[in-house]
């Protein structure tokens, strides 16, 4: 399908097509189609319906910036939403790549996922704005996510990365700790620290987080805020409530992408308090638009006596607890 936009003028093309052809990519992204211009020429590629919601939505989006309205990725992501439309296939780039090896590509360094369902979480990370990585510890689901994180920012695709994490622990364990909520979290994001040095440096991260580029936010202070152009990595997800779960995912604005990680395997929320993570997996299981990733002990890239250990606590657990409930030996313990 080809068309023209009209009249022609480099201003209103540019408001059009947003910085880097940002608006473009958009609605690539979300309606699945190829979009090729030379100028005021454009040619789409892709399933008809969304070719045709695609012209309509760009001759609109253009008539308003020859109005000298100034189009931002909010509006684009409002056209989208009248549309009606979201991408019933992934466009040909994307097929492309299911069909080879996927890359993290740093300023820094090289990142490749290993193993199939690695691949496969990266790949989800870049088509979805809401994805789950759920598994034992040393698959990779947070690194990976962080990986994602800094891509997203180099590319300049987001404009800040959060850090998130329950706070289970304040109160108890924590409240002997010194400072604020935020610095008593801090040791228990260190996994996500450790990645961030290992991606930009120690000088780039400690900037980036004095800017407020890269925010670490307890998860008690995300109520009330609405992220848009945003990287938000929820990492120890068992640890939510129901409340909670809800609360995050429903923060979630336009331009942003949110990983949630977490071994529902490890909870340690109070006795009798069901874990947020295994409830939204029921819940959320077959809304279009979000992917979940499910990691195995063979996932494990850590140490393979971590492989063996995953296993073997997986196969006491399947021989001696039953869902919610602990074998005797343990519920006599005071």
């Amino acid at each position: 399908m080809a068309f023209d936009l009209s009249p022609e003028h480099p201003e209103y093309l540019a408001n059009f097509s947003g910085q880097f052809d940002e608006h473009l990519k958009l609605i690539e992204k979300r309606l699945g189609i190829s979009i090729h211009n030379r100028a005021y020429r454009f040619e789409l590629s892709g399933e008809p319906r969304a070719l045709h919601a695609a012209e309509k939505m760009m001759q609109q989006m253009y008539r308003e910036a020859a109005n000298d309205i100034v189009i931002t990725p909010d509006m684009v992501h409002l056209f989208l939403q009248e549309s009606g439309i979201e991408a019933a296939s992934y466009s040909d780039k994307d097929a492309a790549d299911d069909e080879g090896e996927v890359f993290i590509r740093l300023r820094k360094m090289l990142i490749k996922p290993r193993g199939i369902n690695q691949q496969e979480y990266v790949r989800c990370i870049r088509r979805n704005d809401i994805n789950f990585g759920i598994g034992p510890a040393g698959t990779g689901k947070t690194y990976l996510a962080v990986a994602c994180a800094v891509d997203a920012l180099e590319r300049e695709e987001i404009s800040r990365i959060l850090l998130v994490r329950p706070a289970v622990e304040a109160g108890e364990k924590l409240g002997f700790l010194p400072g604020d909520l935020s610095q008593k979290i801090d040791p228990y994001l260190r996994p996500l620290y450790d990645a961030l040095y290992e991606m930009l440096g120690f000088e780039k991260v400690a900037k980036l987080i004095e800017r407020n580029v890269i925010e670490v936010a307890p998860l008690a202070y995300m109520r009330g805020r609405t992220l848009n152009h945003s990287f938000v990595i929820l990492d120890e997800s068992q640890n939510t409530t129901r409340e909670q779960m809800k609360m995050f995912l429903t923060r979630i604005g336009f331009g942003s992408t949110a990983v949630i990680t977490g071994d529902i395997t490890q909870v340690d929320l109070p006795k009798g308090t069901p874990s947020g993570l295994r409830h939204v997996l029921d819940v959320l299981d077959e809304v279009d638009g979000i992917s979940i990733t499910r990691f195995v002990s063979k996932d494990v890239v850590r140490h393979p006596l971590v492989q063996r250990i995953v296993e073997a606590y997986d196969k006491w657990e399947k021989n001696n607890v039953t869902e919610n409930k602990w074998p005797a030996s343990e519920s006599k313990r005071v």
